[in-house]
């Protein structure tokens, strides 16, 4: 008899929403959903290869007993059912949810997902000054306290759990224990902070009013739109909602039960914000005045979820003309279970779509001082690139949910989409960039891990040759290598030249609609530079070096850029930079961090970054 292989998936029971939908007639029957997660072999806890479940609660000294998924009783149904009150069931939620998360991001990025490293410079068993972190610890009960985060120096989701309390408490018992660990948008949420810090080390720091909250909104994003993975939950809501997915319903709520409980009088969050009565438009103005993190990011998500409703409104018009006469009005009336059928697959082939586009964005951006703008620019040559037949108008959907809300790239003509692309550069035909650089696919994860070192030490000395680079074509990737160069550009210690930090070299294998394959490498390059609070101090600094030699900097100001780089033609396609020597960045960050009262944004940003969790699921003021 042939050994069998094993199953492409592990079916696990969870809540589609979190426990409260289970409490309400009108939803208990869909709440209870069922996810399939690539399958592994993983030991009790669940520890698998890319998370390790961790169930000790400090607040009470205690240490659960942890689940082992392997057992033939779980096998067989399909895990524990759903249960507030058994512990071994929250390490199943926070495994499935994790591993979910991770799926939709490597299928977008067509790569393996990596947790961001540690430094370990006295670590005789790191890998060159760094240590390979192979699992992301998750500790379903780690904080008796009413908050969720990820923690970049633990490399860990601490999630938290308290009573409900406050004169309304929505459907929750009063008093009654409320696990943030039991909710899928919290845990999405936060995986998504810990993948995002992984790819991108230096959105970590506040360096514009967008900085953070792209941060919070981009995990908000990816919680919102894996609703749409869970088909029972999507079409109970839809038939409720009679299609019309521009209504506030679970489906653009974020974590009800956690905010109700908190006395928030509903969800935490939602998908869709508030519009004037009389245009029926959003406030394009608030761009302009919200500055505390979770708000600020709010305005993209509901562009995003703006976009996505215009998209899948495009999509069903012909089904909803056969049932009205008018392909823009929804039905007053219930639906037929067949149209409420296609809607959900429509609503859900769409949400898939956008989540991929804004994962995909990820590659397109810039390694620093990301602002909401990028991401718009990122998310249109992104989309292009893989999908040059724009037919659905997926990318003016985007172009006009940002107009609407104010948000606006810089340094572009209009807002036309090829006007929005990034554009090809002109570089040198000569260059062979992809000279030395190993782009064979690596079966383990370590060994991807050490593959990216080692292409990136390669990428750095051919950087250092100036034969191979002049200052010319380092200045148009926003570097600034040459004498002349401010002498504020951190330097090297032995040569004195400006030194340059290749932070990644990724590589990834998209396949498009249409099957065609596009191939790239991306690579991450950075400079730092000493910025001060005072501009004459900058002055003198980067025309001599020292900017009164008796005080250090105010602050770090980075360039650098992204490259695409085309596998099939060696060459790059696009060029991502923030420039290190722009007088105009310098001098934003400069008034972003120091020219404003102590109550503005920069007061929370640092409040935030002072504590060991700068991307809590909620916000505490003061």
């Amino acid at each position: 008899m042939r050994p069998l292989s094993p199953p492409a998936f592990r079916r696990l029971r969870v809540y589609a929403f979190d426990p409260s939908a289970s409490t309400d007639l009108r939803t208990a029957t869909m709440n209870a959903a069922v996810v399939k997660v690539p399958w592994e072999n993983i030991s009790p806890g669940p520890v698998g290869e890319y998370v390790e479940v961790v169930d000790v609660d400090p607040a009470s000294d205690a240490f659960y007993e942890p689940i082992d998924l392997n057992s033939p009783e779980l096998l067989a149904q399909d895990g524990f059912a759903p249960s507030e009150g058994n512990p071994q069931f929250h390490q199943q939620m926070v495994y499935a949810i994790s591993m979910t998360t991770i799926r939709n991001f490597e299928r977008a990025l067509g790569r393996r997902i990596l947790w961001a490293p540690r430094w370990a410079r006295n670590d005789p068993n790191a890998y060159k000054s760094r240590q390979y972190i192979p699992r992301l610890r998750i500790y379903p009960h780690a904080l008796r306290e009413a908050n969720a985060y990820y923690s970049p120096q633990k490399r860990a989701l601490l999630l938290g759990y308290f009573r409900a309390g406050g004169a309304d408490v929505g459907t929750n018992l009063p008093g009654g224990t409320i696990f943030s660990c039991l909710s899928h948008d919290i845990i999405a949420h936060e995986m998504s902070h810990a993948i995002l810090d992984g790819m991108h080390r230096m959105y970590l720091e506040p360096c514009n009013p967008d900085s953070l909250a792209f941060h919070e909104a981009f995990a908000d994003i990816v919680a919102l739109f894996q609703h749409f993975t869970m088909p029972e939950a999507v079409r109970h809501q839809i038939s409720r909602l009679r299609g019309d997915l521009s209504q506030r319903s679970l489906l653009s709520s974020l974590a009800l039960q956690f905010g109700q409980a908190i006395g928030n009088y509903g969800s935490l969050r939602d998908g869709i914000d508030q519009v004037d009565p009389t245009t029926g438009l959003p406030d394009a103005q608030a761009i302009h005045s919200v500055s505390e993190p979770h708000s600020r990011g709010a305005i993209l998500v509901a562009a995003v979820f703006d976009a996505f409703v215009t998209i899948y409104r495009s999509r069903v018009a012909d089904l909803i003309r056969m049932v009205t006469g008018d392909g823009s009005r929804f039905p007053d009336r219930d639906l037929h279970p067949d149209l409420v059928n296609r809607l959900t697959t429509e609503a859900n082939k769409t949400a898939g779509n956008v989540l991929r586009m804004c994962i995909r964005a990820l590659d397109y951006l810039p390694p620093v001082d990301v602002t909401f703008g990028d991401f718009l620019r990122a998310l249109m040559t992104a989309d292009a690139d893989l999908v040059p037949d724009d037919d659905r108008g997926y990318r003016i959907a985007v172009v006009e949910a940002f107009r609407r809300r104010g948000i606006y790239p810089q340094d572009c003509r209009s807002l036309a989409v090829d006007s929005l692309l990034w554009q090809e550069p002109d570089e040198d035909a000569t260059i062979d960039w992809l000279d030395g650089i190993d782009i064979g696919f690596m079966e383990s994860r370590e060994a991807l891990w050490k593959q990216s070192i080692d292409n990136a030490a390669t990428f750095y000395n051919r950087l250092r040759d100036r034969s191979r680079f002049s200052s010319e074509t380092l200045r148009k990737m926003g570097l600034s290598c040459s004498d002349e160069a401010a002498k504020t550009i951190r330097r090297s210690r032995s040569t004195g030249e400006p030194v340059l930090d290749v932070q990644s070299v990724r590589t990834t294998r998209r396949i498009g609609p249409d099957g065609e394959d596009l191939p790239q490498l991306v690579v991450e390059i950075v400079q730092e530079r000493r910025g001060f609070s005072e501009r004459t101090l900058q002055e003198e600094a980067d025309s001599d070096g020292h900017g009164r030699a008796s005080r250090g900097s105010d602050f770090v100001f980075r360039g650098g850029c992204t490259l695409v780089i085309d596998l099939h033609s060696r060459k790059i396609r696009y060029i991502v930079s923030k420039d290190i020597e722009s007088a105009a960045r310098l001098e934003a960050q400069r008034r972003f961090l120091f020219e404003r009262d102590s109550e503005s944004l920069g007061a929370t940003y640092f409040a935030l970054g002072s504590r060991d969790e700068p991307f809590a699921f909620l916000h505490r003021n003061g």
